[in-house]
């Protein structure tokens, strides 16, 4: 027993020494991403049933660092800002499958064709709801029941209140521009970089950190356990490998940063870069919380549109991935016996990615502790939200 518990925690280390320099500079990036793109201020141009209102929408959403819960109340503020029913569906499709923290840690774990590969995958399934949405499903656009705000006192709209999308509603408020004159002074400047520090390594760690430990305790754990060459026997490629994926993908939450050390984890067990790649975008952007929100706020027949492009395009682009012979796709295991040790570079980057998932565990916690010993005395929120299960 001791000797498997050391050779799990070995090969959970090894994945996160690969990983963790490009999750430390990813996360870097998201939180400057957060201060300077202006979400809501494009509202404006997502309204109209176009393909360029459904695209733009899209490539706001592929590089922002929001996981499929926390990018519910930033696509009901889009929507009741004005955003189409295509265009926050494509936003809600784009957002979760891509950023640029799970871009960084596909190039490290997956390669550069993966890296690729896999925000160009989610934008092409993003545009396809999108479009598929405002073609065949031509309700009149207006505001949804369920982002009708009431207001009492001519007071502000009260926001959702969901503990997992907490800190990113919260560091959204705190991350809005200076409205200084200044802002763009040193002072200013610093005063930004500030806000992106620490919401790319506090807030989003706080957010995301057990669904990291989740998914890089699971990759360890498929390394140790499954023989090498076993998926590639019993499973494979092809529709049943695509199925089984979609089956464990399709209902659960994982978020596209924890899911790519589990995938780099099957493709070194056999797994086929395609079924890998169908884990990587249906996981994300579906799950039941999500369902719930997209069936509420843009309808059933919106729902089944939603449900029926993201399996469609996956599964298409993994089918066509798996006919490309020889795809360079690096996978964790390879990766560490081709090129031996991680540098020390890595393992200093890895030290620090550990402390800052501990901290962000001891935020959630501290969170958690708070909400329980202090009742909420603020009025209930007016915005119909399924209760979040993703604590």
């Amino acid at each position: 027993m001791h000797e498997f518990v050391g050779t799990w925690l070995t090969h959970t280390w090894e994945v996160t020494r690969q990983a963790a320099p490009w999750l430390v500079f990813g996360f870097f990036l998201a939180g400057l991403i957060h201060v300077w793109v202006p979400v809501e201020k494009v509202a404006a141009h997502l309204g109209r049933r176009t393909f360029g209102g459904v695209l733009k929408a899209a490539l706001l959403g592929a590089p922002l660092p929001l996981c499929s819960c926390s990018v519910i109340p930033v696509a009901s503020s889009l929507r009741r800002s004005g955003a189409s029913r295509g265009a926050t569906a494509a936003f809600l499709v784009s957002t979760p499958e891509t950023g640029v923290d799970s871009i960084s840690v596909t190039y490290a774990l997956l390669g550069p064709v993966m890296a690729v590969l896999r925000p160009v995958a989610a934008l092409l399934s993003a545009v396809t709801a999108g479009g598929l949405i405002n073609r065949l499903d031509p309700q009149r656009e207006r505001a949804p029941a369920a982002l009708q705000l009431q207001t009492t006192g001519g007071g502000t709209p009260e926001k959702p209140t969901c503990p997992h999308c907490a800190p990113a509603a919260t560091a959204a408020r705190t991350a809005q521009p200076p409205t200084s004159n200044h802002s763009d002074s040193p002072a200013g400047l610093a005063s930004r970089l500030g806000v992106a520090l620490r919401y790319g390594y506090v807030d989003m760690f706080v957010d995301l950190s057990i669904w990291l430990v989740i998914g890089f305790f699971l990759a360890g754990l498929v390394s140790a356990i499954v023989p090498e060459g076993f998926l590639e026997t019993h499973v494979g490629s092809g529709w049943l490998a695509m199925l089984l994926v979609l089956a464990i993908a399709l209902p659960f939450y994982v978020c596209a940063t924890s899911s790519t050390p589990i995938a780099a984890a099957l493709i070194a067990k056999g797994l086929s870069p395609g079924a890998a790649l169908v884990f990587l975008l249906a996981g994300p952007a579906t799950n039941i919380a999500t369902m719930v929100v997209v069936g509420k706020e843009l309808g059933r027949r919106s729902l089944v549109i939603y449900l029926i492009s993201i399996v469609t395009v996956a599964v298409a682009l993994g089918l066509l991935v798996d006919l490309v012979p020889g795809l360079p796709v690096l996978a964790t295991a390879h990766a560490g016996h081709d090129h031996g040790t991680a540098s020390g570079s890595s393992s200093v980057a890895a030290v620090v990615f550990t402390l800052l998932v501990l901290n962000g565990l001891r935020g959630r916690y501290r969170r958690r502790t708070r909400s329980t010993a202090t009742p909420d005395a603020q009025p209930v929120p007016t915005v119909a939200q399924p209760a979040c299960h993703h604590s």
